[in-house]
């Protein structure tokens, strides 16, 4: 076994070194080997997959296929996957193991997959769920970087373990992401999503990493009643199995304890504990369950590390339900490796609990090693104001008591904090396409009083200062998005059209009614409905939306501030329509188009219309994988409709 593991450590580390010539030669145009030795090293790579049995995910021996879907199914798991029961205390631990030999190991933060292998392959992933029902991402599973899609035991093979995403890896795909309030909170949510993606060209992209926790059954294979046994196992099949320590009883316990309290300081993988599992496979079964923890495994959290620092302001921040919620501002304090200056209070009885006062003296934490909370106020001094009137409206507030708990709301229903979804279409790519401006971005910018119409956006610049100190703001972002702020001046009249949020005008029939109209907005506010009910596709019903919308003189004199701030540009027309009358449905990744929106853009430009089911009404199904069993792919088959990819849609057009 120890040749077979040491065969796939050299594996991994060719997989490292060939996928790193390939990225440089063809991604980056520079050699970092030659042809030669490539080669050589690829051979070696083919021979030790041929006497492992083994093929790890990420090699570049095989081709990964990427699929994308339309949904997850869901699956029932044969026996319910239940929690651990845990604790802070060391001696605590220390009684559970007791006299009995126990692998210590690491409780990591991702999410867990039940993995099933039958003849040598990867046959299915289903995540955990909520321990009962889970959902089945095998075609994301296989793109995980280290996960074997191929091993050399060919009997059935269930396991469970941790899929995670590294630090190091989540701050590289956070610092890809430009706006501050788009990057993604931390690995575990990262790597959940990622894992749960209808396409695994994304899982691939964010490389997804799986560690084995558990065997559950392997048919045949004697591991001479050890858990140990069976990691050792699995790790000859070529699975990452997660760090352990063998304890040989509870007063061995220390020096792991010791070890691994030192290096979850430097651990480049997110872990909120350590598990602690009986070796002995029998006895561990024979203690059986309780109600809601397994008996042959306890889990150790990780005391959270506190700080003392001194509450500086606490900031109101008013949301889309009205809902205002109190922010707390200290002085920078180091938790957990990293500096944190602020924290959510939640709500008003959290505010009075805690007695919180500005200059009092409080100790902050991180729940879960992740989320800054307060846990003591020393001064209790319980002076805070509750503001009266709303930071984004000026408006009355009001606390009211829900759910046995008492929260701030604004009383203002005008309230632009309110309106945070119509700034969002505002600012959306087919829309005014101000790229920087997430919703929470925008929640900011509102509970600073910066914007209350749409034409505010346009006058930012008059609050760079106060932006650039706004927390996740630095003043290369706050340039960045002034600077795409001025490129939306220059827009088309469909663009603020659809912009304008008008109940049923999309950006298809905005530019149905603008060329109606000759792009002369002036002209389309000024129609009645029997003449704007009249363009084809629009109908009565949008038609009224449309004069109630421009009936409103509110809504007149904010459009006559907006159109003071841009400029309209004539759209190109072409000057035949070769895709009219014909009805698209696009399902799948893309591969000519940057996204699905521009694929659509450029069907409608040509006339055509592209709607989201299949329907009899369809006159072709766009997928480039077109024998796919997807269910838009059956339903096209059903109706006799013709399922063509980007290269047969690019050859219908001129």
């Amino acid at each position: 076994m120890e040749n077979k593991q040491s065969d796939i450590e050299r594996m991994k580390e060719l997989v490292r070194l060939l996928n790193s010539a390939s990225k440089a030669y063809y991604q980056e145009d520079r050699e970092i080997m030659s042809n030669y030795e490539y080669d050589a090293l690829s051979d070696e790579l083919k021979e030790l997959e041929e006497r492992t049995g083994t093929v790890l995910a990420d090699s570049p021996s095989i081709k990964v296929g990427y699929e994308a879907v339309d949904f997850l199914p869901k699956e029932d798991h044969p026996s319910p996957m239940l929690s651990l029961d845990k604790t802070k205390d060391r001696e605590q631990l220390r009684a559970f193991i007791g006299e009995h030999k126990t692998l210590l190991s690491w409780k990591m933060d991702g999410l867990t997959i039940v993995l099933t292998y039958r003849n040598g392959e990867l046959f299915k992933a289903v995540t955990r769920g909520n321990g009962i029902t889970g959902e089945v991402v095998t075609n994301n599973a296989r793109v995980f970087t280290n996960l074997p899609v191929r091993i050399p035991y060919t009997g059935e093979l269930t396991l469970r373990g941790e899929a995670i995403i590294t630090y190091s890896d989540f701050e590289k795909i956070n610092a890809e992401i430009e706006d501050v309030d788009a990057r993604y909170k931390n690995p575990r949510n990262l790597c959940s999503g990622s894992v749960r993606q209808l396409n695994n060209r994304i899982t691939a992209a964010r490389r997804v990493r799986f560690y084995a926790f558990a065997l559950v059954s392997a048919e045949g294979v004697d591991f001479e009643n050890s858990r140990q046994k069976q990691f050792e196992w699995l790790s000859s099949q070529g699975f990452e199995v997660v760090e352990y320590r063998v304890v040989v009883n509870g007063s061995a316990l220390d020096p792991a304890m010791d070890y691994f309290a030192q290096a979850v300081k430097s651990n480049d993988f997110p872990s909120d504990g350590l598990v602690a599992l009986y070796d002995d496979i029998a006895y561990g079964d024979s203690l059986g369950t309780t109600a809601k923890f397994p008996r042959n495994a306890y889990a150790f959290k990780w005391a959270d590390e506190t700080g003392t620092t001194r509450l500086i302001s606490v900031e109101w921040s008013p949301s889309r339900t009205g809902l205002i919620n109190p922010v707390a501002i200290f002085e920078p304090v180091e938790l957990e490796g990293t500096t944190v200056s602020r924290a959510s209070v939640h709500n008003v009885s959290i505010v009075k609990e805690l007695q919180l006062g500005i200059g009092d003296m409080i100790d902050v934490y991180k729940a879960n090693m992740i989320i800054p909370q307060i846990s003591k106020n020393h001064t209790c001094s319980g002076t805070l104001e509750i503001p009266d009137t709303c930071p984004a409206c000026g408006g009355h507030t009001k606390i009211r008591a829900e759910n046995d708990a008492e929260s701030l709301y604004c009383e203002n229903p005008a309230c632009p904090a309110k309106k945070i979804k119509s700034f969002a279409l505002f600012v959306s790519r087919d829309a005014m396409n101000i790229d920087g401006l997430s919703e929470a971005t925008l929640e900011k910018l509102i509970a600073h009083g910066f914007i209350h119409e749409f034409a505010d956006l346009f006058s930012l610049d008059k609050h760079k200062e106060e932006i650039s100190h706004m927390d996740g703001f630095g003043e290369k972002s706050c340039d960045n998005l002034l600077q795409n702020i001025e490129r939306a001046r220059e827009t088309t009249a469909a663009r603020v059209i659809y912009a304008l949020g008008i109940p049923g005008v999309g950006s298809a029939n905005a530019r149905l009614l603008c060329r109606h109209f000759d792009q002369k907005i002036d002209e389309l506010r000024k129609a009645d409905a029997e003449e704007i009910g009249s363009i084809e596709s629009i109908g009565p019903v949008i038609a009224g939306n449309v004069v109630s919308y421009f009936a409103r003189e509110e809504n007149n004199r904010s459009l006559d501030r907006l159109l003071a701030e841009v400029h309209i540009e004539e759209e190109d027309e072409p000057e035949d329509k070769p895709l009219a009358g014909l009805t698209f449905v696009i399902t799948g990744s893309v591969d000519h188009f940057s996204n699905r929106s521009e694929l659509k853009a450029k069907i409608e430009s040509l006339g055509g219309k592209v709607t989201g089911s299949v329907t009899k009404k369809t006159n072709y199904l766009i997928n480039n994988d077109t024998s796919s069993g997807s269910s838009k792919n059956k339903k096209a088959a059903e109706l006799g409709i013709p399922v063509i990819s980007e290269e047969q849609f690019i050859a219908m057009i001129p």
